[in-house]
């Protein structure tokens, strides 16, 4: 295993209020969501994608992204990140006042136009687009470009690891501040995951990003483990596994925050989040969400006895 400064701290991002109520048919109120961001951030949450900035017509569930983000922002110490698929998101995520922006970039062609009607090379564009326009209107805010479907496809199969490498690297060259890799249609398996986060980190150095898995097939917590042997120091997950991508069949299930954590916190490597108050947190997202399955194998079981966070770090 690979040694790292920062062996024993890793960043969790919260992408359940974007990525796990945009593949879902029903729409969580806004007094709900604020509730449930709330009640993460309460519990040491301190990176959480709140929402995209899409036309409302297409994704329902975003229709109020403008006041959701206005109200994160008011949480100390919290960094509100929003997706952005094209430059008009772009900007309508900067005049609310978001910290970081991601860009959804994929690296099958055929995943590319069927989920944000372009071409790989025009997405390259549009993160230059939106790089420029982050530079005009508010330097200081992040911008990153996730690879999606960078470890298969479920519409065109397999996806060159070259072509990868080399999408991130375009982004980055279009002025991207960091570009992660996810998981997007849940094939990666942890081989997988540490040759390409190698591959990555070697191509774009300090620059590489977060890994983005999903649990399809139950692979999700071994290739976080996996992007951690190779640095990876920043994880997107989702409470209660929520969440999938629209525009790929059968692909559903991020990893679970909770187990997510709790794997890291029994490791010694620490979070920054409160179990405890993390599984309280499920109780704003059900209230919002009745009737909507939501998963996790560790508030199922509940933690061991005796298990303490001051201790698994001592």
């Amino acid at each position: 295993m690979t040694t790292h400064p920062s062996d024993n701290t890793v960043l969790i991002s919260e992408v359940g209020p974007r990525d796990g109520l945009q593949s879902l048919k029903a729409t969580m109120p806004t007094a709900d969501k604020l509730r449930w961001i709330d009640a993460l951030h309460s519990a040491g949450v301190r990176e959480i994608e709140v929402a995209s900035f899409v036309p409302a017509r297409l994704l329902p569930q975003m229709a109020d992204a403008a006041d959701v983000v206005r109200h994160a922002l008011t949480l100390p110490g919290l960094v509100v990140m929003a997706l952005v698929p094209n430059r008009r998101g772009a900007e309508a995520a900067l005049l609310a006042g978001v910290h970081k922006l991601t860009v959804p970039v994929s690296a099958s062609a055929a995943h590319s136009l069927a989920n944000v009607r372009q071409t790989r090379e025009g997405m390259v564009e549009e993160v230059r687009a939106i790089s420029n326009l982050r530079r005009d209107m508010a330097p200081h805010v992040r911008l990153e470009a996730g690879i999606s479907t960078a470890f298969g496809c479920t519409l065109q199969g397999d996806v060159p690891e070259d072509e990868v490498i080399w999408l991130a690297a375009q982004c980055i060259e279009a002025g991207a501040d960091e570009s992660g890799l996810s998981d997007t249609v849940g094939y990666a398996n942890p081989a997988q995951v540490r040759r390409l986060f190698r591959r990555l980190r070697a191509e774009i150095g300090d620059k590489a990003g977060a890994a983005h898995m999903h649990n399809t097939r139950g692979l999700g917590l071994a290739n976080c483990l996996a992007a951690f042997d190779e640095g990876v120091r920043t994880f997107d997950s989702s409470l209660g596994g929520l969440g999938g991508c629209p525009c790929a069949p059968g692909a559903s299930g991020n990893v679970v925050t909770e187990d997510l954590v709790f794997m890291f916190e029994a490791m010694g490597v620490r979070t920054g989040i409160d179990m405890h108050k993390l599984m309280a947190a499920r109780a704003p997202l059900l209230a919002g969400l009745p009737g909507e399955p939501i998963y996790g194998m560790t508030p199922e079981a509940g933690l061991p006895k005796g298990f303490s966070q001051e201790t698994q770090h001592a």
